[in-house]
C-alpha cells in the first residue's frame, strides 16, 4: 500500500515529444495494450524499436515469459548454465548450456537450447579478474562484460590494442575486443529543469520509491547523491537528506523522504502525468526491450545489450555490475528509472552519444535488485 503523506508525489517526471506520439501511435485494436503500460510508453516502444502496436503487445508478453523462464533455467541448470538472451526475431528465450543432455529440458521450458564450451561461471571468473585490475585500466578501455550470445568476455575500447594489453595485464585468456568511438559519461547536470536538485543545484532524476519500516526513500544515482546534503523536488520543496551513497564501484544513492509535503508511491510519471504502476522487479534478459525516463528527455526506449558490465567513465570512475541498453539519455536524466513492461530494472548511471544526434549511443543502469539486496530496502510496488 502506498504511503500517503500529503499532496505531492515522488515520481520520475518526464516531458517531450512522446506525449504527442501517444496520440499519433496508439496500440492497435488487434493487440490490447498490456495491463499497466500507458499509451505513451507503448508509443515510445513503437517509435524507438520500429514496431507496430500489435508487435509491441506481443513482444512485452513474450519478454515477461522469458524473464520467468530465465530465472528457472538458472536454478535448474546450475553449473552447466551458459547464460540466456531474448531473441526478438523469434520472440523466444535462448538458453546456453555446456551439457548437451539438457537440451530437452530447455525445449520443454519453451526456450531454444544452444550448446557452448564455457559456462557462465567460467566467463564471470574472467570478468572478475578484469574487475580486480580496474584501478589500472587504460583510458581507452571503456568497459567489459560477459556476452552469452558469443560465449565470451568482451572488452570495449576506443583503441583495440589497449583492450588486449588490459586483458594481458589481468592475466586472462583471449577476450573479444569491441571497438567503440566514444567514452561513456555520467548523466548528471548543473542546469535548471523539472527534476530533483541538490543544495548545489545539481539536477538529476527520481528513480524508484522504497521503504524500510515506516521510513520512505527515493532511489537515484550515486554520482548524484555523492554531493550529499538535502535534496529538493522540481518546485524546490525539500524532500530529505542523502542517507547512503555507493559510488564509484556501484552507482546508487538513497534520499530519505522526511518532508510531509511529499507522497511516496509505486508509480512513475510519463508525458502529461500519465502514470505507470511498478508491479515488481523481475530482471529482463539480454535482448528484451526496456524504456527509461528522465527529467531531460522523457520516455526513451531500446533493448538490453549486456548485463553485469564494468564501465570506465571518462572521468576515471569505474562502476561494475551495470546493464547496457540502446536507449539514449542526456545530462540531467541520471537516476531515472528503467522499466521493462511494469517491472523495475534499474536507475540510469551514464552513457555515450546523444538523443539529439544520429549516433544515439548507449546507456548504463544500476540494477535495482542489487540496490535492494545491498540496502535491505523493499521496493514500493502496486501490490505493497
Amino acid at each position: 500500500m502506498a504511503r500517503r503523506i500529503a499532496t505531492r508525489t515522488v515520481v520520475a517526471v518526464m516531458f517531450g515529444v512522446a506525449a504527442l506520439l501517444g496520440a499519433a501511435l496508439p496500440a492497435t485494436a488487434a493487440t490490447p495494450a498490456p495491463a499497466g503500460v500507458p499509451a505513451a510508453k507503448l508509443a515510445a516502444l513503437q517509435r524507438d524499436l520500429g514496431l507496430s502496436g500489435a508487435a509491441v503487445g506481443a513482444r512485452l508478453a513474450s519478454q515477461a515469459d522469458a524473464a520467468v523462464t530465465r530465472s528457472a533455467m538458472l536454478g535448474m541448470l546450475g553449473g552447466t548454465f551458459g547464460g540466456a538472451w531474448f531473441d526478438a526475431a523469434t520472440s523466444r528465450l535462448v538458453v546456453a548450456t555446456t551439457d548437451p543432455a539438457q537440451r530437452g529440458a530447455i525445449r520443454a521450458a519453451g526456450a531454444r537450447p544452444v550448446v557452448v564450451t564455457q559456462g557462465l561461471a567460467a566467463l564471470d571468473a574472467v570478468k572478475d579478474s578484469l574487475d580486480a585490475h580496474a584501478g589500472s585500466v587504460p583510458d581507452a578501455v571503456t568497459g567489459w562484460y560477459v556476452d552469452p550470445a558469443s560465449n565470451s568476455v568482451v572488452v570495449a575500447a576506443t583503441d583495440p590494442a589497449a583492450a588486449r594489453a588490459f586483458a594481458a595485464e589481468a592475466g586472462v585468456g583471449p577476450v573479444r575486443v569491441e571497438r567503440v568511438t566514444q567514452r561513456p559519461r555520467l548523466m548528471s547536470d548543473l542546469v535548471g529543469g523539472e527534476a530533483i536538485y541538490s543544495e548545489e543545484q545539481a539536477r538529476c532524476s527520481v528513480g524508484f520509491s522504497a521503504t524500510s519500516g515506516d521510513a520512505g526513500y527515493v532511489i537515484t544515482a550515486g554520482h548524484c547523491t555523492d554531493l550529499g546534503g538535502t535534496w529538493s523536488g522540481a518546485d524546490r520543496t525539500p524532500i530529505g537528506p542523502v542517507t547512503e551513497t555507493s559510488f564509484p564501484g556501484n552507482d546508487y544513492g538513497l534520499i530519505r523522504v522526511d518532508s510531509p509535503a511529499w507522497t511516496l508511491t509505486s508509480q512513475f510519471a510519463g508525458q502529461g502525468r500519465q502514470l505507470t504502476e511498478i508491479t515488481g522487479s523481475t530482471e529482463a534478459p539480454v535482448g528484451a526491450s526496456v524504456c527509461r525516463s528522465g527529467s531531460t528527455t522523457g520516455y526513451q526506449c531500446g533493448e538490453i545489450m549486456a548485463i553485469d558490465q564494468s564501465v570506465n567513465y571518462a572521468n576515471g570512475d569505474v562502476v561494475s555490475g551495470l546493464t547496457r541498453t540502446s536507449a539514449c539519455a542526456e545530462r540531467g536524466d541520471s537516476g531515472g528509472p528503467f522499466v521493462s513492461g511494469t517491472q523495475a530494472q534499474g536507475v540510469l548511471s551514464g552513457g555515450s552519444g546523444s538523443c539529439f544526434l544520429i549516433f544515439q549511443g548507449d546507456t548504463f543502469f544500476q540494477p535495482v535488485n542489487e540496490i535492494l539486496a545491498d540496502t535491505g530496502l523493499e521496493l514500493l510496488t502496486s501490490g505493497s
